[in-house]
């Protein structure tokens, strides 16, 4: 793994990083953030840096995008996949050329670990042999990702707990480096971590479950209603195999088991929204575990401006 780009002079990057679960209104507060206090928005989420699925993922829209400079949405191909430290490498080169041209860089996202490899460092893993990664793939198309992930909640109880059964990647990954290194994932995540390369609060939007719930309904409708099933119909016409990293996204998975003919629509939407449910849900207890959240109301762009401009690096 190459390591991240230094800090200037040694000292961390100014940022201000806006988190929080899925559904919580961080694209609104965003772009209030980015008009009043000269901000560009890069994109902290490692669902939305996948190019054919803007809808399904809930990327800013063009028009929001138009408002200020977005960057790191919609770059990656389905078929490829990107580690948290090659994100960071690239948000961090994002972050010092928004710093160059005069204005706050606005991390805006709900990935947890990305906030993490920036704000608290990166685990320094050592670069590990690929052979290991592909027997593991091999393993993965083989067997599928709940035999995968019974074995690590074996193996790493404390890492497994933090991702879904199904999140491919992520599993793989904590396989590889469980096998490669011999210590499991959450071990590097809580010893083995470098210097942080960013400082700045971490405003993050508590949105109670019962409150978001009807709101993550409704926005499935909206995405269905935009064209969320033609998005990934097209996106299937490039990369039909439903392993690549890009299908493991809420959304994306349940539509295309859709257009398989595994489930109806009515199942499809039912199992989307229980999905980002979960998701969201997880999200919420990873951002309240962390001591250096500052929690905002969700949906409330004026009241994030606020806290923001309370808390902003000066």
């Amino acid at each position: 793994m190459a390591g991240l780009p230094s800090p200037q002079h040694g000292k961390p990057l100014p940022v201000i990083c806006l988190a929080g679960p899925t559904g919580a209104g961080k694209t609104a507060a965003a772009l209030l953030l980015a008009k009043e206090l000269g901000g560009e928005v890069i994109n902290t989420d490692s669902r939305q840096v996948y190019a054919d699925f803007p809808l399904t993922t809930a990327q800013p829209t063009p028009e929001e995008q138009a408002a200020c400079p977005h960057h790191l949405y919609g770059f990656l191909p389905t078929q490829e996949k990107i580690s948290a430290g090659q994100w960071a490498e690239r948000a961090c080169a994002c972050i010092r050329e928004v710093l160059h041209r005069g204005k706050m860089p606005l991390l805006v996202g709900g990935t947890g670990l990305y906030f993490q490899t920036l704000l608290r460092g990166i685990a320094q893993i050592p670069r590990l042999d690929p052979a290991i990664s592909q027997r593991l793939e091999a393993r993965m198309a083989a067997s599928g990702p709940a035999a995968l992930h019974a074995g690590l909640v074996k193996a790493d109880p404390a890492y497994a707990a933090r991702i879904h059964p199904n999140d491919r990647q992520r599993i793989v990954r904590a396989l590889e480096v469980l096998e490669g290194t011999g210590r499991p994932f959450s071990w590097w995540h809580s010893h083995g971590m470098g210097q942080p390369p960013c400082q700045g609060p971490l405003l993050v939007m508590d949105a109670p479950l019962a409150w978001l719930e009807p709101r993550l309904a409704r926005r499935i409708g909206q995405m269905l209603a935009a064209g969320a099933l033609d998005e990934v119909r097209a996106a299937r016409a490039r990369c039909d195999d439903a392993s690549a990293p890009g299908w493991s996204g809420i959304g994306a998975a349940e539509l295309l088991a859709h257009l398989r003919g595994e489930l109806d629509m009515d199942a499809c939407r039912s199992l989307w929204l229980r999905n980002t449910r979960a998701y969201a849900k997880r999200q919420l207890t990873w951002f309240r575990a962390r001591a250096e959240a500052v929690s905002v109301p969700p949906d409330s762009p004026t009241a994030v401006l606020a806290r923001a401009q309370a808390l902003a690096p000066r």
